[in-house]
């Protein structure tokens, strides 16, 4: 969308905000004025927002943001995630200067809220149960000074060794001593490699971490959150996103780029030889009448940058994913991973009933060797997904137990963009799990899964945030309950990439139903960008410097 001078901001104040069920004006008719009731009610409104110490320029945009969000329904709310050290080693505000101009910026362009992590490596560094806020508490006000909503995400896991990751923030110094004395407690694979992103869930229920179990540990971390932040709780701080595995995700540490252990599009490798794990699998194999199957996992399915065809376990023709041994194998793998799912989001559910927060839980897209029968790379990640079993449902299920979002990433993704060769599918992907949410009557959310500024991936994302299925559905009206936008930097800021991003976060405003016209919705996108220039400049050069 091209960047237009002109249209001073008295011209914007007389735009109408039309609910969905006024039709569009013809072509040769003129928009009317907000009658003289509208526009009192919405100069109150901008002195409050003044009065707030809003700059007057975001008070407008705000307030003509708020104005159209309570005269429609339905549209996907845009969120966007903060840099990862939005909050230093030291627990303070990271470039204080850039974030106040950012978050003023991103509010300005419609934005409903922002979704930051909140590393447990972070606020409990030091010792067991001291908890350090410092940082979280400052940018959660900012939010809350410039009417942004907060998703807040337990970040459980590491930064580092993960796509984007461009930081290292370590597990909390106490629990990297813990897992220095007990190796075990790092998810293993066969060739006893240790990945130290996340604790091992074969551990979860055990006092392994100096008289606590890693649950317990997650479950105290939630309940200070809440305790030091019931204020926001509701208000700003409108979601938790429960952080169950590496990246936050609920998943094995399958496909980790650390060290170039894995290269995309890799089958990844299977993670379940620590002893506590192996503990579990002993457990199943005798309990199912096969002891023999219970000292390590498949041990032909290759290595972590293999393809399914290279190995006898994923292979399409007698692979042993398809035999007894693999059905067996594969069912207790990815029931692990529901039970840990279960138990942290059974206790995250108690501790933030009546706070009127949403829970919800990230699930990664895992889209390449889609088009294979075994779907090698799903199955190493702990999503029991083939061509013969659909993996999904009982992930949507468990969360729907425990009134979760489910959120998945690659919502940006086209069929025909990725390598023809490695039968990646992420529209299909993206369409199966949608289905599964809809049956279990879940609410979806979407991420983008790589930084993209483009229209291409714009309309991708608005395509499949309408959640209009390829076949006969009861869908109906239903649309994602949120997107969340990968992520807040200079290259969103500049001139280009922010116009385009502000027609696209109203377009997601405007809803699958919406009567109005791309092209009057983009109009008033470029009204948007000429009058909040000052403050994207703003922010653009804080984030530089």
């Amino acid at each position: 969308m091209a960047l237009r001078l002109p249209h001073q901001l008295g011209a914007l104040a007389g735009t109408p905000i039309k609910s969905r069920e006024i039709t569009t004006p013809s072509a040769n008719s003129s928009l009317s004025v907000s009658p003289p009731s509208a526009r009192v009610h919405k100069a109150m409104n901008l002195n409050h927002n003044k009065a707030r110490g809003m700059n007057p320029v975001l008070a407008f945009a705000v307030e003509t943001t708020e104005e159209r969000r309570t005269h429609r329904e339905g549209g996907v709310p845009v969120f966007v995630m903060m840099p990862l050290d939005s909050v230093t080693m030291g627990n303070a505000v990271n470039r204080r200067k850039a974030m106040r101009a950012s978050l003023q910026a991103l509010r300005s362009g419609g934005v409903e809220g922002i979704m930051i992590d909140v590393w447990w490596g972070l606020v409990e560094r030091e010792a067991p149960g001291g908890y350090n806020w410092g940082g979280y508490e400052e940018v959660l006000q900012m939010a809350r000074k410039v009417g942004l909503k907060v998703q807040a995400v337990m970040s459980f896991h590491q930064c580092g060794g993960n796509v984007g990751d461009s930081v290292s923030i370590p597990l909390p110094q106490w629990v990297v001593e813990e897992v220095d004395k007990d190796p075990d407690l790092a998810y293993t694979d066969q060739w006893g490699r240790r990945n130290h992103e996340y604790i091992s869930l074969g551990a979860d229920t055990l006092p392994v971490l100096r008289g606590r179990t890693p649950v317990q540990c997650y479950s105290d971390f939630m309940r200070a959150f809440r305790d030091n932040f019931k204020h926001l709780l509701g208000d700003t701080i409108v979601e938790i996103q429960v952080g169950m595995g590496p990246a936050g995700e609920l998943r094995y540490p399958s496909y980790p780029e650390q060290d170039g252990t894995w290269n995309f599009p890799g089958i990844g490798a299977f993670q379940c030889n620590d002893k506590y794990s192996l503990s579990s699998l002993k457990a199943a194999a005798e309990a199912y009448g096969k002891p023999e199957w219970g000292s390590t996992g498949p041990t032909d399915a290759g290595h972590y940058n293999n393809w399914p065809e290279d190995t006898h376990f994923f292979k399409k023709e007698d692979g042993g994913w398809n035999t007894e041994y693999g059905e067996f194998f594969l069912t207790w793998y990815s029931q692990m991973l529901l039970n840990h799912g279960e138990r942290i989001l059974s206790s995250a559910k108690s501790i933030f009933e009546n706070t009127d927060v949403k829970l919800s839980a990230k699930v990664a897209g895992i889209h390449w060797h889609y088009g294979t029968r075994s779907h090698a790379p799903e199955l190493t990640a702990g999503y029991y997904n083939t061509r013969l079993r659909d993996g999904y449902p009982p992930i949507a299920q468990m969360l729907a137990r425990h009134s979760a979002v489910f959120n998945f990433t690659c919502i940006e993704m086209r069929d025909h963009e990725q390598p023809q060769d490695a039968l990646c599918a992420p529209e299909q992907l993206v369409n199966q799990v949608a289905l599964a949410t809809l049956a279990a009557e879940v609410p979806l959310a979407g991420e983008n899964a790589l930084p993209r500024y483009d229209d291409y991936a714009h309309e991708q994302i608005l395509k499949a945030s309408a959640l209009s299925f390829d076949q006969d559905s009861e869908g109906g009206n239903r649309e994602m309950c949120a997107f969340t936008y990968l992520r807040m930097n200079p290259e969103l800021f500049k001139a280009e990439n922010w116009g385009r991003f502000v027609g696209f976060v109203k377009k997601m405003g405007e809803g699958r139903d919406s009567h109005r016209c791309w092209e009057e919705v983009e109009r008033e996108a470029e009204h948007f960008v000429h009058v909040t220039q000052p403050l994207v400049q703003e922010a653009a050069v804080a984030l530089t410097h």
